[in-house]
């Protein structure tokens, strides 16, 4: 499938030696399951080019038979995505100034609207991660903070929960260091602009229910950001650092297969510094860290974990890999040639099942560069395959050995089959990662603050949001009111616990059709007041804009700081270490924006 530049839709049933025309003016379009293909069009004879006239008049339609016929699922769509049974489409309100969003869990058959804030032209939505069991949705905060905040779903995805306040999000490239820690479930880790406009990571081990700071490694000092040298924490260097040019060749890195291995770029203080970072790694899935190798890397996870190779940032030719058989704890040295080549990168397999790693760079010739690659066979060095007595059993999200409950996330246990540390052997292609599970009570750790709550930074015990104090929660679902009666919690989607705390939660259905339900106008009409009652309610409206309007200048000043992106790196410029470690160029303007035009004050991510 392909969309041409004339933005023609095409689709190839024998691998590209023939091509049908399935439809005209496409101007995105998805795979669905099995033969499913998701598309948006425009109306009239505007062009997919013109993205400001046509972003708020696509229509999306699906089709099953390969563009025979196409059933239309909803007009005026900005952007649309398809995650796991999750499909989002940012929809322009009838006003044409705000975008809600729309979510089906039946591919397009039936609608709900998101419950989330809607957002304007200058805001975006972006979807940030999702599965079968809930959906993470980060909403621009208005103004040019370049912040905004996470909001985590119920297993509908229709209800949300603010999660995460001034999560760092710019909008000079839409870059955020939010990231799935693949190596151990619910486990997520992202970024966090402070009032001082510094910035600082925070890690959650059940899906956004809880953020906290991650533990300074052992092994580190407090850089100079720490106000207070016994504690500070680690932070993670991501992409927001990679599209600032600092010194981070590679952001977080973890696999599925590779139980428990978290390996990252990072600094150790109260901020995140510009100073050049060294490589962390976790091999508990981020709730301890040690410091594996100094300076900027290139890393790779090989053989599930058995193996992590890496080679050292650097302005000179090189000739080293590093490698690590015991999960960073010692590293080899070997030579991949005898004459040293500008490296340029480092590849393996998809999967992390390889024990091949290539690596290419270039030699500086009398006319040109020439290129080189070189593959490296670490089979030659592990021989023996992983026997029995190689490996332990090892329970994630292990806290407290002893407790009842430890190991308990997400509502229960389990124990990993894991190679020790110690085994000099391969795990081979053929590893499975093999687990036990068992249920555990549950606690207000197995809920997440319901809708309007919130839970403070460190904190377990969910707030109501001020600006809902006293007031009634009423949700619209299913084109129906409904009014939400809640002590604040309600289960994490996903989790599995059973007995234990069991915090009370009802919705009662109002029946009564929702104000920005789905229906059509006929229907909205039949729900119009008496006119005796519009002077009420328009003294009402003006009373509720006037506070809206407060409430937004007050989270634009002290929220988010109320100030440019220009600000933060200059804030992090004074939290240098004390060697006296120039940064490296960040080519920054005085704007302190990087070079070059890119307008995404109107892009949703929900590609």
């Amino acid at each position: 499938m392909l969309i041409s530049l004339h933005y023609d839709l095409w689709i190839s049933k024998d691998f590209g030696d023939s091509w049908t025309l399935i439809h005209k003016s496409v101007c995105s379009a998805k795979w669905g399951p099995r033969n499913m293909i998701l598309l948006t069009t425009t109306n009239g004879n505007k062009s997919c080019s013109d993205w400001s006239a046509v972003a708020s008049s696509l229509t999306m339609k699906r089709t099953s038979d390969f563009g025979k016929s196409f059933k239309v699922l909803k007009d005026h769509v900005h952007s649309f995505g398809l995650w796991s049974r999750f499909l989002l489409a940012s929809v322009m309100e009838e006003d044409r100034t705000r975008r809600r969003i729309h979510i089906s869990q039946d591919h397009g058959d039936t609608w709900n609207i998101a419950q989330l804030p809607s957002v304007t032209h200058e805001q975006f939505y972006s979807v940030l991660a999702a599965s079968d069991d809930m959906v993470f949705i980060h909403v621009d905060d208005e103004g040019d903070t370049g912040c905004g905040t996470i909001y985590t779903s119920d297993d509908r995805g229709i209800v949300y929960s603010k999660s995460l306040e001034r999560h760092l999000y710019t909008k000079t490239g839409g870059d955020t260091d939010f990231t799935n820690v693949t190596s151990l479930r619910g486990v997520f880790i992202t970024s966090v602009l402070s009032e001082d406009n510094s910035i600082y990571s925070v890690i959650t081990f059940d899906q956004g229910g809880e953020w906290n700071r991650i533990n300074k490694p052992e092994n580190a000092e407090c850089d100079s950001t720490a106000k207070d040298k016994a504690k500070c924490s680690l932070h993670i260097h991501a992409q927001y650092s990679m599209s600032q040019n600092l010194a981070v060749p590679l952001p977080p890195m973890s696999e599925p297969n590779a139980i428990g291995i978290v390996i990252a770029h990072g600094s150790v203080g109260d901020a995140v510094s510009i100073a050049s970072p060294s490589v962390y790694l976790s091999d508990d899935g981020g709730y301890s860290w040690t410091r594996v190798l100094d300076g900027p890397h290139h890393y790779a996870i090989l053989d599930s974990g058995g193996l992590i190779v890496a080679i050292q940032q650097s302005d000179v030719p090189v000739n080293t890999i590093k490698f690590s058989t015991d999960e960073g704890q010692c590293w080899f040295l070997y030579n991949f040639t005898n004459d040293p080549l500008m490296f340029t990168g480092l590849a393996s397999e998809p999967g992390a099942r390889s024990l091949n790693v290539t690596v290419w760079g270039y030699r500086t010739g009398f006319i040109r560069r020439i290129w080189m690659s070189y593959t490296i066979d670490f089979a030659a060095l592990l021989k023996q395959s992983c026997a029995e007595k190689d490996y332990l059993t090892w329970l994630a999200h292990s806290t407290d050995p002893g407790a009842p409950s430890d190991g308990c996330a997400l509502g229960y246990k389990e124990q990993y089959r894991r190679l020790k540390k110690s085994s000099m052997c391969q795990n081979g292609r053929d590893y499975l990662v093999s687990r036990e599970s068992v249920t555990c009570n549950c606690t207000l750790d197995d809920y997440m603050c319901d809708f309007g709550y919130y839970r403070e930074e460190n904190k377990s015990t969910c707030m109501e949001q001020p600006e809902l104090r006293g007031h009634e929660l009423d949700l619209c679902i299913n084109g129906e009111e409904e009014k939400l009666t809640t002590n604040g919690y309600r289960k994490i989607p996903g989790d599995k616990c059973t007995g234990g705390i069991n915090p009370v939660r009802q919705e009662m259905d109002m029946k009564k059709k929702c104000i920005n339900d789905l229906s059509d106008n006929s229907q909205k009409t039949q729900d119009k007041p008496a006119a005796s009652s519009v002077p009420l309610i328009l003294s009402v409206v003006v009373v509720l804009l006037v506070a809206v309007a407060a409430a937004i200048l007050i989270i634009k000043k002290y929220v988010c700081g109320g100030r440019f992106l220009v600000h933060r790196y200059s804030v992090l410029r004074r939290h240098m270490d004390t060697h006296g470690d120039d940064p490296l160029d960040t080519n920054i303007g005085e704007t302190g924006r990087r070079n070059g035009y890119h307008d995404d004050s109107d892009e949703d991510l929900l590609e």
